[in-house]
C-alpha cells in the first residue's frame, strides 16, 4: 500500500477507556509509586476526587497513536507533551493528530542504520469528559519509499509504501 502523506492531513481519532487498572498498571511499569496513582483514599485526602493517570502513562498511549497510525517500521524521534485535565478511571481519553510538517532526511543513526526517512510532525490532543487532557507534537520516522515511476508529482506530498511485513 502507498500513503502520500500532507501538512494538513488528519489522523483518525483513537479512543482509550481510561480504567482503573490502566492508571495503576501504567504507574507501575513507569516506577511512579505515588499514591495518587493507585490509592483512592489517599488520593482523595490529597484533595483529587479519585486515582489519576501519570504523565508516563499518557505519554506511552500517546506513542502508540502515533505508531499504530504510521506502522511497525516507525521510529519515534521525540515526545512532547504537557497535561491539562486528569483522567480519572471511567473516562474515554480521545487523541486526535494532525500533521504539521513533513522533511525527507538520511539519518545517520544506529538503529535506523542510514536508511532514507521522512520526518513527519504530528501535533496531537487528548480530551476526556472535563477537558483537554494532553496536547504536545510527536516526530516519527518513517520509511521513505523511492517509486519507480512516478506518474505525476502532488505538490507538497510524500510518496510513502507500507506493507503488511512492515517493511518499506
Amino acid at each position: 500500500m502507498t500513503e502520500a502523506y500532507r501538512v494538513g492531513d488528519e489522523l483518525p481519532p483513537l479512543e482509550i477507556p481510561v480504567t482503573r487498572t490502566l492508571i495503576v498498571a501504567g504507574a507501575i511499569a513507569s516506577r511512579d509509586y505515588q499514591d495518587v496513582h493507585h490509592d483512592a483514599e489517599l488520593a482523595r485526602e490529597k484533595g483529587s476526587p479519585d486515582i489519576f493517570m501519570n504523565i508516563l502513562t499518557t505519554n506511552g498511549l500517546v506513542g502508540r497513536y502515533i505508531t499504530d497510525h504510521f506502522g511497525s517500521a516507525a521510529v519515534l524521534r521525540k515526545v512532547a507533551i504537557r497535561l491539562g485535565a486528569p483522567n480519572y478511571p471511567g473516562d474515554v481519553l480521545r487523541l486526535t493528530g494532525q500533521i504539521v510538517a513533513l522533511e525527507d532526511v538520511a539519518l545517520e543513526d544506529v538503529a535506523l542504520e542510514g536508511e532514507s526517512r521522512t520526518l513527519i510532525e504530528v501535533a496531537v490532543t487528548g480530551d476526556n469528559r472535563i477537558g483537554r487532557h494532553v496536547t504536545g507534537k510527536v516526530t516519527v520516522a518513517i520509511p521513505r519509499a523511492i517509486p519507480r515511476a512516478i506518474p505525476r508529482a502532488i505538490p507538497g506530498a510524500v510518496t510513502v509504501a507500507i506493507t503488511e511485513g512492515g517493511g518499506a
